[in-house]
């Protein structure tokens, strides 16, 4: 039952953020595309915006297809965490916890869905295991590192600022 647990969350959230990223990538589902979501970054103080919205929209789409296989794990949970925390700081840091008044909540709780995932594996129904590959854990704290500092790239005045590459 617990390889099935697992096996109904990667299948649940690896589509839905497959979605996301389709989303900003390619404006399919009502996104908005490259474009919109770059201005979307820069509203967000995250410049160049384009930058932003090819590495959010790709953190989610490649995330997602890694979660939904089953495939390179921990790599997918890695992906899905940075955006989230990412969407977390950048875009709810301030407001009442709950999604009806734009908070964090969502973002929370796919963020701690990838953190079990990420701990656990992915079970027996997944391209890991039945190609029977395992990464090594230094892959864990790498990722957790391109995390931070990518946060630090977004979130630090003047770092991640450049007029030279304005989406505008």
């Amino acid at each position: 039952m617990f390889d099935a647990a697992l096996l109904v969350l990667r299948v649940v959230v690896g589509l839905l953020f497959i979605g996301h990223g389709a989303q900003k990538l390619f404006g399919w589902f009502g996104g908005g595309g490259l474009k919109g979501t770059a201005h979307f970054m820069e509203s967000l103080g995250l410049t160049p915006g384009r930058y932003w919205a090819v590495l959010a929209g790709l953190s989610e789409f490649v995330g997602g297809l890694l979660m939904l296989t089953g495939l390179l794990n921990p790599i997918g949970p890695l992906a899905i965490l940075g955006a989230m925390i990412m969407a977390t700081v950048k875009a709810h840091w301030g407001k009442p916890i709950w999604s009806s008044s734009g908070g964090a909540e969502l973002p929370v709780v796919y963020g701690a869905i990838a953190v079990a995932l990420l701990l656990t594996g992915y079970g027996r129904y997944s391209l890991d295991n039945l190609l029977n590959i395992s990464l090594p854990s230094w892959v864990v704290l790498a990722g957790f590192l391109v995390i931070m500092l990518l946060l630090v790239l977004a979130t630090v005045p003047g770092v991640s600022r450049s007029a030279k590459y304005s989406t505008s």
